[in-house]
């Protein structure tokens, strides 16, 4: 080959690179990130499609989308026995029917947020399809807000139903004629819904059935029927404020050119406002009536638990490991006896990973008669691998935990020791305890008692005065677990906390007639105090630490001193509960007197309690 033509195939080489560099795909850099949803750009039938005769409905956007959690998210009002199968087809989604739909029906196809986009994950909210398979749309609406009944928090995969057969069994055994699912606020809408006279439930559905199928779904009901016609006509939907996108042009100091600017995206979110429907509903859990077993488990490799869904009362809860003396494990049960807790402490035993079990226990049959049930448990735990071997480690120690560990009691607080595995007698020989006096130290006398109900707690009882200092000393070994496990040497010193350390809070109640239960909350809602009150007047909460309090109440409407679920069979509501209307930041020793509290309206909480409650 001559050097002519090596140069000229060189040249063409180079010339192809520099036409595939140029041509090569990349996205551009820079600009605003892309916060625009999916949009439909046609859709095969066309949405709000009269007679309709297919099988499958396709959907395409202006870009590729993606399908979240589709299975959860997916409803059709009103529902199919058969579910149709959603896909993604290029920038499409295809809605392929199971089933034939029935004549002269509006079909309302909901997707909440499961279609979002490719690249950014824009959520399309709210997208709904609908057709008819008949000559009318339907065009009714209805709208409402659904809460927990006893924390008034928003329940989490809900479903609210619509019936045109108004017997209370229809929500137990059919499919509702119209269905949709609460959003993140506790509001709901149902569109296309013909005229008519219809009931209104809320349900969790715990087993995919859309119906009221047992007693141990989360509930709610209505307590009169509903008319839609046509001054309900449809309602428009709510208009959501949008995220505010805000640019701000930002001098690049670093550049050697000082013109040079940068742009900024910062997003301000605006506070989408609850929206408040016409109805409302209170989602709660029955009183459990049957006698079962709940749920067994065994957590650890010596320690089983079987829970009952009632007390046994006048009957029996067994327990009995076949072939084995009752000497190798301890029985523990609850003071309710609904729940067994079983140590085993015969190490043959309890390092089998399973464990045959008997249990004898009150069941009720298909007939409803309560009789006696044996039944055969396994108890399984897998024993985690060791991938070496084991090093010479310092042998465990039996641990325990006391409230005097933080240093200070509450007047009239009793001292309690705490522990995961069961106490054996502890050893008082090696235990002391001494009042602390400016030069020196004086031993007190004190007696260890142990819990009645629970093997993993000893009170210790002792005259302990304000004002005083003491120190507790127990030497190694002074306490130890039924496997043996000693513990480690103690020494705590604590006193008791002057009164005038701690917060109070007082409430004014008013505006209600009738029994009513004041609880006191903390940021959590896990509950601190309760005061049943009789009447209208003050109530006082005291010898409280620092931190942020919430308070709730019921109204006991029964009388017997707690909250009381409802009983659809019995056309029973829950009892009803308020919250009063902020948080109470209670500081070191302060004193928040007389906190006005209308409790004139029943179930009330501000919106602000439920997102800060989430937030937290």
């Amino acid at each position: 080959m001559c050097k002519r033509m090596i140069i000229r195939l060189f040249l063409i080489s180079a010339l192809i690179a520099i036409i595939g560099s140029c041509a090569k795909i990349s996205y551009p850099t820079g600009g605003l990130k892309d916060k625009t949803p999916p949009v439909v750009v046609k859709s095969t039938p066309l949405n709000g499609t009269k007679n309709f005769r297919g099988k499958k409905i396709e959907v395409v956007f202006n870009e590729y989308v993606v399908l979240d959690n589709i299975n959860d998210k997916f409803m059709v009002s009103p529902p199919m026995k058969k579910k149709p199968k959603v896909v993604t087809k290029g920038k499409g989604v295809v809605i392929e029917l199971e089933e034939k739909l029935k004549d002269s029906t509006t079909y309302t196809f909901y997707f909440l947020d499961a279609i979002r986009d490719l690249n950014e994950g824009n959520i399309l909210p709210n997208f709904q399809f609908v057709l008819s398979t008949g000559p009318v749309i339907d065009s009714l609406s209805v709208t409402g807000n659904l809460y927990n009944a006893n924390n008034l928090e928003v329940p989490e995969k809900t479903q609210v139903s619509l019936y045109r057969e108004l017997a209370d069994s229809a929500a137990e055994k059919h499919l509702p004629e119209y269905i949709t699912r609460l959003d993140p606020t506790g509001y709901f809408r149902i569109d296309n819904i013909r005229p008519g006279i219809y009931k209104l439930y809320g349900l969790k559905d715990a087993d995919n059935s859309k119906t009221y199928n047992t007693p141990d779904e989360e509930f709610a009901f209505m307590d009169s029927t509903i008319l839609i016609n046509s001054e309900k006509n449809y309602i428009p939907p709510p208009v959501i404020p949008k995220d505010t996108v805000i640019v701000k042009k930002v001098v690049n100091k670093n550049s050697k050119n000082k013109t040079a600017v940068k742009d900024t995206t910062t997003v301000k979110k605006v506070p989408v406002p609850d929206l408040i429907g016409e109805h409302r509903l209170y989602l709660f859990q029955a009183k459990k009536k049957a006698h079962y077993l709940m749920s067994s488990k065994r957590d650890l490799k010596y320690h089983f638990t079987y829970i009952l869904s009632l007390p046994p009362d006048t009957m029996n809860f067994e327990f009995s490991i076949p072939g084995t003396d009752k000497s190798s494990y301890m029985e523990e049960p609850s003071r309710n006896r609904d729940t067994l807790m079983v140590w085993l402490v015969d190490s043959t035993l309890y390092s089998k990973d399973n464990i045959e079990t008997h249990i004898k226990f009150p069941f009720t049959d298909s007939l409803g008669v309560v009789k006696y049930k044996l039944d055969t448990v396994a108890m399984r735990f897998a024993s985690p691998r060791v991938s070496k071997a084991p090093s010479k480690a310092k042998k465990k120690a039996f641990t325990l935990e006391s409230n005097i560990q933080a240093g200070n009691l509450k007047p009239g607080q009793t001292i309690v020791f705490n522990s995961k595995t069961p106490f054996t007698q502890p050893d008082t020989t090696h235990i002391r305890l001494y009042e602390l006096l400016p030069t020196s130290k004086k031993s007190i006398p004190y007696q260890f008692i142990k819990d009645s109900l629970s093997s993993t707690k000893y009170f210790l009882k002792s005259k302990i005065e304000l004002g005083k200092k003491y120190f507790f000393v127990a030497d190694s070994a002074s306490f130890s677990d039924i496997y043996k496990l000693p513990s480690d040497s103690i020494g705590i010193k604590f006193a008791i906390k002057d009164a005038e350390s701690y917060g109070k809070i007082t409430f004014t109640v008013k505006n209600y007639v009738g029994p009513r239960i004041i609880q006191l909350l903390d940021k959590s809602e896990k509950l601190i105090a309760e005061i049943p009150m009789k009447e209208d007047g003050k109530v006082t909460f005291n010898l409280l630490e620092t931190g942020v309090y919430r308070a709730r109440v019921i109204y006991d409407l029964n009388g017997d001193g707690k909250w009381t679920t409802g009983n659809f069979s019995k056309h029973i509501q829950p009892e009803p509960v308020s919250y009063y209307f902020q948080e109470l930041d209670l500081k070191p020793g302060w004193v928040l007197t007389d906190q006005p509290w209308d409790i004139g309206i029943k179930n009330l909480k501000d919106p602000k309690l439920r997102e800060a409650k989430k937030t937290k």
